[in-house]
C-alpha cells in the first residue's frame, strides 16, 4: 500500500548502545535531603529546583543514559535516534527559561509547515495525488483546504482561533497543582487558607474561559468527531485534525473524551508560538542532557547505571531513602520517583508500609497504550508521490509531521477497531518524521533518521494470547513490508503507556493518577511521584517533576 505513497531504500541496521551519560561526582554519597529515582525528564527538572532550592540532591538512573522518553541513542552506526519520544512543544516556558536551558545547550528547530498528509489515490489528468500540507501562513492553509472543500477553507480560520481560546485557558492548571479538596473541607484554618489558594488556577481558567465553559466541557467529554463534523466536511482534514485526538491513546475518533487528547496536544508553545511543535538538536537527549547540565551547575548529582531496589521506609512509616540492588543504602529526608505508578508502589515500595485498599486501587490504573514506535535509517530521502522531489533535496513537506493512512477518518476508525479485536491494525495510523531535515546532526550527509510512531498495536492478541518472539518477526516484516523498508530499529511499549498512565477524563486532573495521590504526596510520609504518572500528565514537559518539587519544599519547611 505505501509503495504508492512514498519510497527510499534503508541501511542494514546494527543495533549499538547509546551514547552514555556519565555522572558528574564519582561515588554515591551515603546521605543526600532528596534522592530522585530515574533520571527522566521530569526528575531532572525536579532534581533543578530541588538544588536551586537549598536541598542537596541525588538523581539515580538505572540505564547508561540519561531522559527516559526523552533519550538519544546510535543504535545504528553513525544515525542518532530519538529512541521515544521525537518532537518538542510542552516543555512549559517558565521551566525554560529558570533552568536557563538555552545557556545549558538545548537548541531548537522550529518547523513550519508542520503537518502533511497525501493521499493514497490515482491522480488526475496525469497530475499527482492530493495532499494536504498545514503550517502558521493561514492563506496558505486555506488554500491547502480548498482542494477538497471550499466550505472548509472558510471555516477553518475561525475553528484555529476557538480552539485556541479553550487551550490557553488551560495554562493555569498545566503550572499548578490541582485544588486541595481535603484542605478546603477540613483542617485547621491556616490549611483552609492554603487550600484556597490552590483553587486559584481554577478561578483563573474559569475566568479565561468565560462563555466558552460550555465549549471546553464539550470538547473535553465529547468524541472529537462530534466536533469537527459541526466544523467541517472534507475527510483529509478531519482525518488529519483527528489524528492529535487519539496519538498515543487507545481510543477512536469517536470515543467520548478524545476531543481532550487533542486540546492537550495544542496546548502547548515553542519559542513562545502558541500550539508550534518542533525538535532538538541532537534528538530529545537534547532536551535532557540541557536540564541535567543545569541540575549539575546548582550541584546536584546524577548518577548512571544505579539501578533501585527498594524505597527504605522507616519504623515510623516515613521514606528515609533508597537501597540500590547492589545492597547500598542512600539516605535521604525526602524520596521522589520518576517511575511509573505502579512500579513505584507496586516494586520499589514495600507492600506492608501500604493498605490493601491502596495497593487495589493502584492495580486498577489503566496503562493501555496501542503504540509502536519504528527508527529508520535511509540513504535517501523518502519522495512522495502527492509531492514529488526528484531532484533528492528535502521539499517544505519533508519537516513536517507526515500522516500516512489519514485519507478518512473511516481509516482510523478501521485501525482502532482491529487493534480491539487483538489483531494489529491492516492499515496504522502513522504519524512519520524526518527531524535530519532541519538537524544535520542526526545522519550522514544524505542520509537521514525516519522515526515512525504509529498504532493500533494490541498488548495481547485475538483471544488474548500473549506475543511471542515468532508474532513480533511477522509483525516487523509486514511493517518494513508495507512502507517499503528492509530493515528497522522498533520499539514495542510494554504494558505500560507512554504518558505513564491512559490520559483518559477518569485519569486527569484531581484523579491523576489516583484521588489520593493527586497532589504528589503517597501514602508514604515523604515520598513523591514526579513522572508523568502526576498532573497534568504525559507530554507537558517538566510540569510534574516542578510541582512535586515544590510539594517536597513545602513539607520539609513545615517539618
Amino acid at each position: 500500500m505505501a509503495a504508492t505513497v512514498w519510497t527510499g531504500r534503508t541501511r542494514q541496521a546494527v543495533t549499538t548502545l547509546g551514547t552514555v551519560t556519565r555522572a558528574s561526582h564519582s561515588a554515591v554519597k551515603s546521605h543526600y535531603d532528596a534522592v530522585i529515582i530515574g533520571g527522566g525528564h521530569n526528575g531532572l527538572v525536579a532534581a533543578a529546583y530541588l538544588q536551586k532550592g537549598g536541598l542537596k540532591t541525588a538523581v539515580l538512573e538505572r540505564r547508561h543514559v540519561l531522559g527516559g522518553a526523552a533519550v538519544s541513542e546510535e543504535i545504528i552506526p553513525g544515525f542518532h535516534f530519538s529512541r521515544c519520544s521525537y518532537l518538542l512543544s510542552l516543555l512549559r516556558p517558565h521551566i525554560f527559561r529558570d533552568l536557563e536551558l538555552k545557556k545549558h545547550g538545548l537548541k531548537l528547530y522550529m518547523r513550519d509547515p508542520h503537518a502533511f498528509t497525501p493521499m493514497l489515490e490515482e491522480g488526475v489528468g496525469g497530475l499527482p495525488p492530493r495532499s494536504l500540507l498545514l503550517g502558521s501562513d493561514l492563506a496558505m492553509n486555506q488554500r491547502e483546504i480548498g482542494k477538497f472543500s471550499e466550505t472548509d477553507a472558510k471555516s477553518y480560520p475561525e475553528f484555529i482561533t476557538h480552539l485556541d481560546k479553550l487551550a490557553v485557558a488551560i495554562h493555569p492548571l498545566l503550572d499548578s497543582p490541582p485544588v486541595d479538596i481535603a484542605g478546603l473541607t477540613g483542617g485547621a484554618l491556616r490549611r483552609r487558607m492554603a487550600a484556597l489558594r490552590s483553587a486559584l488556577p481554577l478561578v483563573q481558567c474559569g475566568l479565561k474561559l468565560g462563555k466558552n465553559i460550555p465549549d471546553f466541557y464539550e470538547i473535553i467529554t465529547a468524541p472529537i468527531m462530534k466536533i469537527l463534523n459541526r466544523w467541517f466536511e472534507s475527510e483529509p482534514l478531519k482525518a488529519t485534525l483527528a489524528t492529535d485526538a487519539v496519538i498515543g491513546a487507545m481510543t477512536s475518533p469517536n470515543s467520548p473524551g478524545s476531543g481532550y487528547v487533542l486540546l492537550h496536544h495544542v496546548m502547548g508553545e515553542l519559542e513562545k508560538e502558541k500550539g508550534a511543535w518542533g525538535y532538538v538538536e541532537g534528538g530529545m537527549g537534547g532536551v535532557s542532557k540541557a536540564i541535567a547540565s543545569s541540575a549539575r551547575s546548582h550541584g546536584a548529582d546524577i548518577f548512571t547505571e544505579q539501578d533501585v531496589h527498594q524505597v527504605l521506609v522507616g519504623s515510623d512509616g516515613s521514606a528515609k531513602g533508597v537501597v540500590l540492588k547492589d545492597g547500598t543504602e542512600i539516605y535521604s529526608r525526602v524520596v521522589l520517583s520518576n517511575a511509573t505508578p505502579y512500579v513505584t508502589f507496586k516494586t520499589l515500595t514495600p507492600q506492608s508500609a501500604l493498605s490493601p485498599a491502596f495497593i487495589k486501587a493502584v492495580d486498577q490504573i489503566d496503562y493501555t497504550s496501542p503504540v509502536t514506535k519504528i527508527n529508520v535509517a535511509v540513504d535517501k530521502l523518502p519522495n512522495f508521490l502527492a509531492a514529488p522531489t526528484p531532484d533528492g533535496k528535502p521539499g517544505p513537506h519533508h519537516q513536517c509531521s507526515i500522516h500516512l493512512n489519514c485519507e478518512s477518518v473511516g481509516v482510523l476508525q478501521t485501525a482502532y477497531e482491529d487493534c480491539k479485536e487483538g489483531r494489529p491494525s491492516s492499515r496504522p495510523m502513522i504519524e512519520m518524521t524526518i527531524p535530519s531535515v532541519l538537524d544535520p546532526t542526526l545522519a550522514p550527509p544524505g542520509s537521514h533518521v525516519v522515526l515512525l510512531f504509529t498504532q493500533f498495536t494490541p498488548y495481547s492478541l485475538v483471544g488474548g494470547r500473549a506475543w511471542t518472539d515468532q508474532d513480533r518477526e511477522a509483525f516487523a516484516d509486514s511493517e518494513e513490508g508495507k512502507l517499503d523498508l528492509d530493515l528497522c530499529s522498533m520499539v514495542f511499549y510494554p504494558p505500560q503507556n507512554i504518558f505513564h498512565g491512559a490520559m483518559s477524563l477518569d485519569q486527569l486532573y484531581l484523579a491523576r493518577p489516583l484521588p489520593s495521590l493527586s497532589d504528589y504526596r503517597s501514602p508514604i510520609k515523604g515520598l513523591y511521584l514526579c513522572g508523568s504518572g502526576s498532573h497534568p500528565g504525559g507530554g507537558v514537559m517538566g510540569s510534574p517533576g516542578w510541582n512535586a518539587a515544590l510539594a517536597a519544599m513545602a513539607d520539609l519547611k513545615r517539618g
